[in-house]
């Protein structure tokens, strides 16, 4: 029957199948973050096959595009292929500490989604606060509003709304000054906020670390994963990108700068993702500037599952360091 089949890890080697009796289709082809590879037809198994050596991940997002006789294709996914050994987070199944969510009215933005543990229960947040860009992504694919719920240090949790995010992520001066002028003292002044850490995920990074650098006093700490620090040494297959020049230019601004305004920051990359040498490069640069920096490669590609997974115990640390009470 046509489609059966499956992935298989096997130990250093990543196995794909695709059944085709017929051979009805014109070819098969993975398609992922991490890599992309064709499957070639074998007549004795009537199947399409894939083996490959296993990129530095334990588990792997993908789909398969179908090239039909016609020319037209097709996608089967998404699928995921988790090898032996890999894990979920515990946090995702301990016990959460009582929260309340509500709105915040933010200018220009809309309003923003808060939550706050429950006094009552003895969880105080104290003026801790994280702001999050990709707000929404990043609880509902990420778990971030879950893991606010299960981290051992209480904090309100701003996810922020996104728009025009290609624009403004993209090393924008005009949305640094709104979220340095604007939205940031809006979020202190509703929450009594005193040091606010910013996160975000690829361009979502680059956007948060962009507005610190602009304005300093926004953020008393950073975690940043797999930012789109796009370097042209790297990131060639990026060059398409609408703002390709001015990230470049703000990441060339950041590799010639020998001191900054240091705060503590903590990186992390998929080790099987193609923005692990541009943020490899980005922690010697912000280190040379005396910045703190944790960097650490966990082993995934450019997902919100390896970004999801990575929030311990790395984020962890980051609000222990900058919110050590």
């Amino acid at each position: 029957m046509e489609g059966a089949g499956g992935a298989w890890c096997d130990g250093a080697l990543l196995r794909f199948r695709y059944r085709d009796p017929r051979r009805r289709l014109a070819g098969v082809r993975v398609l992922s973050s991490a890599f992309r590879a064709d499957l070639a037809y074998r007549p004795d198994l009537k199947t399409w096959e894939l083996c490959r050596e296993r990129p530095p991940l334990w588990r792997l997002e993908y789909r398969l595009e179908l090239v039909h006789a016609d020319g037209t294709r097709s996608e089967e996914g998404p699928l995921e292929l988790r090898c032996p050994g890999y894990t979920e987070p515990e946090w995702l199944t301990a016990p959460a500490g009582p929260g309340v969510w509500r709105r915040l009215r933010l200018p220009v933005l809309g309003s923003a989604r808060v939550w706050s543990p429950d006094r009552t229960a003895g969880r105080v947040a104290a003026g801790r606060v994280l702001v999050a860009h990709d707000g929404a992504d990043y609880d509902r694919l990420g778990a971030l509003g879950r893991f606010a719920a299960t981290s051992p240090v209480p904090f309100h949790l701003v996810l922020l709304p996104v728009r025009r995010r290609e624009e403004w992520f993209s090393a924008d001066p005009g949305y640094a000054a709104l979220l340095g002028c604007r939205i940031l003292p809006r979020v202190r002044a509703a929450l009594d906020a005193g040091p606010v850490i910013g996160a975000g995920v690829s361009l979502g990074a680059l956007a948060t670390l962009h507005a610190q650098r602009v304005h300093p006093d926004g953020f008393a700490g950073l975690f940043l994963q797999s930012g789109s620090y796009f370097q042209p040494r790297h990131d060639r297959q990026e060059s398409g990108f609408p703002r390709w020049g001015r990230v470049v230019r703000f990441t060339g601004r950041m590799r010639a700068a020998s001191t900054g305004p240091a705060v503590p920051v903590t990186l992390t990359c998929g080790a099987a993702e193609e923005n692990l040498a541009n943020n490899r490069d980005m922690a010697d640069f912000l280190r040379k500037q005396g910045y703190p920096v944790a960097f650490a490669e966990n082993p995934d590609a450019h997902t919100w599952t390896g970004w999801r997974d990575a929030l311990h115990p790395h984020l962890t640390g980051l609000l222990r360091r900058v919110w050590p009470d």
